[in-house]
């Protein structure tokens, strides 16, 4: 069993719920992000989620891409990424994942990056543009090593889909709140208490809720209904607004302790 398993394990326990923030690595810079990555541990995150920049990121709204090619511009490559799970985990003890697109991943070639990710110690894995039905390689070659390859599901997988995904889900299952691409949303939608309930009947693996949730309330409401929720945009946006890097350090940890606290 993995970081990931033991950390929601632990959260079970007292009926608490995961909070998983997403953050660019690289943006501003990797200094900056091994700083937040202890501080946002600090203010309750559960895991973290390290987004690996990339060329094209078809899932990302505008927010995550502007953050992205910032870093890409600093010259970050997944190599670079690697190294900086590797310094982090030295402090930080929540479980790092990375989201990364597959490019990055084959460019490297799996053995050789699976072999990377567990050294450096990397605990799990979300691969938007991996379908399920072509995984079967990357996930053979993880078994066993503690890292774990995130499934995605969304609101628009058929039953059978969802029931194969959950069949063979490790670590959490990553549930997409709103359909489209990631980014802040005024509203929740209106149907994703019961598609998560759909997904949580079908599976003893942690169900997480991400895209679209902006809010304490928001964290609160769509909490109540799965076993951990991921913030991104917003939380990017808000250091984005952010003057120097004390005031984007500051900005991130009073939002992740407030969303912490909501959902307690």
């Amino acid at each position: 069993m993995g970081r990931i398993s033991n950390q929601f394990d632990k959260l079970r326990k007292y009926g608490g719920k995961a909070l998983i923030p997403f953050i660019t690595a690289g943006d501003p810079t990797l200094d900056f992000t091994k700083d937040l990555a202890y501080h946002l541990e600090e203010m309750g995150a559960d895991l973290l989620e390290l987004g690996v920049p990339f060329s094209d990121p078809m899932a990302d709204g505008s927010i995550i891409q502007r953050a992205s090619f910032r870093s890409l511009r600093n010259g970050t490559s997944m190599s670079d990424v690697l190294r900086l799970v590797e310094e982090i985990r030295e402090e930080v003890h929540i479980p790092l994942i990375l989201m990364t697109y597959y490019n990055p991943i084959f460019a490297l070639g799996e053995e050789n990056f699976i072999d990377q990710a567990v050294r450096t110690g990397v605990d799990g894995l979300i691969i938007p543009d991996l379908p399920y039905e072509e995984s079967g390689p990357l996930m053979e070659i993880t078994k066993g090593t503690g890292l774990d390859v995130i499934a995605m599901l969304a609101p628009t997988s058929t039953s059978e889909r969802k029931k194969r995904y959950c069949n063979g889900a490790r670590g959490f299952i990553y549930y997409v709140a709103q359909l489209g691409v990631t980014g802040v949303r005024e509203d929740l939608p209106a149907d994703l208490k019961d598609g998560l309930g759909t997904v949580k009947e079908l599976t003893d693996v942690p169900v997480a809720a991400g895209f679209g949730i902006k809010t304490p309330a928001q964290a609160r409401e769509v909490s109540g209904s799965c076993d951990g929720v991921i913030v991104g945009s917003a939380l990017i946006s808000l250091m984005d607004g952010a003057e120097n890097l004390d005031d984007k350090l500051r900005a991130a940890g009073d939002f992740v302790r407030a969303l912490k606290q909501a959902m307690e």
